[in-house]
């Protein structure tokens, strides 16, 4: 007499999705994600926006083109994304106070040299090198660029700081956030400069002579609305 077989049904069936293919755990979904990104990371850097495509950072990555475009809409996308991992790895870890100090000159000091210290990093010079020589054949990079987010951080992070710091200097909204952009500028265009050829690379100690000269300029300058 045969022997009947009792067979979970469910069981069965989730074992055949899952030997045909299903969605991945997050987890595995958000490594694999993160892997698309640092291939594409380091070909962009390495070989340039124009000369990078969909084809060789999916071959590079171990994935197929319809594992990518589950992921990201198209390159434009993926280097917006990309722009996003470089400025998240060259932030100031979580811990770090980014107002210290007990003066807002030495406030503003620091905050000049954790910005020096990122824009100064190697991957965000070369992504400056990046930008500035391709993005006039794609408009796309200095737009992915310009609304990372990092710069409006900073933006608004600064101009808090000066309200809060000089009250008797009454600005709009509008001029303390055109003030702390002005700031920004007088600390990055320079050392950035000299860092990708245009002059010799500034030394530790020209740079922390920098920091020192722009706060006292940009300090004297704000100060003088006042008057």
């Amino acid at each position: 007499m045969a022997t009947r077989i009792r067979v979970d049904k469910k069981l069965f069936s989730k074992e055949r999705k899952a030997k045909k293919g299903g969605r991945p755990p997050a987890a595995d979904a958000l490594k694999l994600r993160d892997t698309i990104l640092r291939v594409a990371t380091e070909l962009f850097l390495e070989q340039g926006y124009g000369a990078t495509s969909i084809e060789s950072v999916a071959a590079r990555a171990g994935v197929s083109k319809r594992t990518f475009y589950d992921r990201f809409q198209d390159k434009a996308g993926l280097f917006a994304a990309v722009v996003h991992r470089i400025i998240d790895h060259i932030r100031p870890p979580p811990g770090v106070p980014l107002l210290a100090g007990d003066t807002l000159p030495e406030i503003l000091r620091r905050l000049a040299s954790l910005i020096l210290k990122a824009t100064l990093s190697p991957q965000a010079i070369a992504l400056h090198r990046l930008v500035t020589g391709e993005s006039s054949r794609f408009p796309e990079l200095a737009y992915a660029v310009e609304n990372s987010g990092g710069q409006a951080e900073a933006i608004e992070l600064i101009a808090g700081l000066l309200s809060r710091e000089l009250p008797k200097i009454h600005l709009s909204a509008q001029d303390q956030a055109f003030a702390a952009r002005q700031f920004i500028y007088m600390v990055v265009t320079i050392p950035q400069r000299r860092a990708i050829g245009f002059g010799t690379p500034m030394t530790a100690g020209e740079l922390d002579e920098w920091e020192g000269r722009v706060v006292t300029l940009f300090l004297n300058g704000f100060k003088s609305l006042h008057q």
